[in-house]
C-alpha cells in the first residue's frame, strides 16, 4: 500500500512539475478548439486612469478551458508572464492585447463592478500586478475590496509559443478581432 501511495505520489509531482504547455501540447494536436481563459485573483484593487493595480495578486493564475475538452489548474506567475513575450510568439498577448472583465467589490455596494477593459503590459511590483488598460466598457473603480481578473482566451493560431497556443490557424477572442 505504501508502496502505490508512493508511486502516486511520484507521478502527481511529474505531472504538477510540468510546464503548461506540456499538459496541453496533446490536447490541442487532437482537437484545435482548445482555447484557454485565465483568471487571477487579489485582495484588493487599486486604479487610475491608465493602470491596474491587483494587489497582493495570488503567486498562481488559474486557466480553464470550455467545451468540447474541459482542462482546468494554475500556473506559476513567471510561467504567465512569458505569454506577454516575443519568445511566446508573433502573436503574443504583447501583440495581441487580451481584453478582460475585472470584477471589483466595493463596500457598500449590492453586486460587484464589473468592468471590461484591454489589458497590456503586466509588471509585478512585489506581491502585485500592474496592468496598463484601455476602457472598454463601464467604469474602472479607483479602489476596491476582492477582485478578479477574467482574461479573454487564446487558441490556436493564438500564436503564444510552441505547443498548447501555437498550433493550427485561427483568431483568438470571442468573434476573433
Amino acid at each position: 500500500m505504501n508502496a502505490r501511495r508512493s508511486l502516486l505520489n511520484i507521478a502527481l509531482l511529474t505531472v504538477a512539475a510540468m510546464p503548461l504547455s506540456g499538459l496541453l501540447t496533446a490536447a490541442v494536436a487532437a482537437d484545435p478548439k482548445v482555447q484557454l481563459m485565465f483568471v487571477q485573483s487579489s485582495e484588493s484593487l487599486r486604479a487610475d486612469d491608465k493602470t491596474l493595480r491587483l494587489v497582493n495578486v495570488s503567486p498562481q493564475t488559474i486557466y480553464f478551458t470550455d467545451r468540447p475538452v474541459r482542462m482546468a489548474g494554475h500556473i506559476t506567475m513567471p510561467a504567465y508572464l512569458k505569454e506577454w513575450t516575443a519568445a511566446a510568439g508573433p502573436d503574443s498577448f504583447s501583440k495581441d492585447p487580451p481584453n478582460a472583465t475585472l470584477s471589483v467589490y466595493e463596500s457598500g455596494k449590492e453586486a460587484n463592478t464589473l468592468t471590461v477593459v484591454e489589458i497590456s503590459h503586466p509588471v509585478v511590483e512585489g506581491k502585485d500586478i500592474v496592468y496598463r488598460y484601455k476602457l472598454l466598457e463601464g467604469k474602472v473603480p479607483t479602489k476596491g475590496g476582492a477582485t478578479s481578473l477574467f482574461i479573454d482566451w487564446i487558441g490556436p493560431g493564438g500564436g503564444v509559443g510552441a505547443g498548447f497556443h501555437g498550433v493550427g490557424a485561427g483568431g483568438r477572442g470571442v468573434g476573433v478581432r
